[in-house]
């Protein structure tokens, strides 16, 4: 089976720089839990945080920059490892690449790994990304 994103593997994307604001912390929040907005304290980032990071901060399309079919690819998994805590105020530096690629039952799988780091310079969450594009 051709898998065309081989080359890719180790391939370092563009990073980026996002401000954590806490409107965007309560949006997310709200669109969790329309409870929690009251509960929320300012210190409370949901967990899954790093993807409104991602989706708000990136300046390209990773749809785009891999050159995948959207019409003919979804998102397959989602995980995040946590080192650290993200706040509101963190300048949060995202450091991203194509960790893997392989091919299986005719749909390419590419496995994103992304780093994000804090003002102080530390890792606070690695986050892995798997896309799915049948061929």
């Amino acid at each position: 089976m051709n898998n065309q994103y081989e080359k890719m593997i180790g391939m370092q994307l563009e990073p980026f720089t996002y401000k954590v604001e806490l409107s965007k912390v309560r949006e997310l929040a709200l669109a969790i839990d329309k409870n929690q907005l009251s509960l929320q304290k300012k210190e409370d980032i949901p967990p899954t945080f790093p993807t409104v990071i991602d989706y708000w901060g990136s300046p390209y399309s990773i749809f785009d920059f891999l050159g995948l079919n959207l019409e003919k690819t979804l998102h397959g998994e989602q995980e995040f490892e946590y080192f650290g805590k993200i706040k509101v105020g963190d300048d949060i530096t995202v450091h991203g690449e194509i960790e893997d690629t392989y091919s299986k039952s005719a749909m390419n799988f590419i496995v994103i790994k992304q780093r994000f780091v804090n003002q102080e310079g530390e890792t606070v969450v690695i986050g892995r990304s798997t896309l799915i594009e049948k061929q």
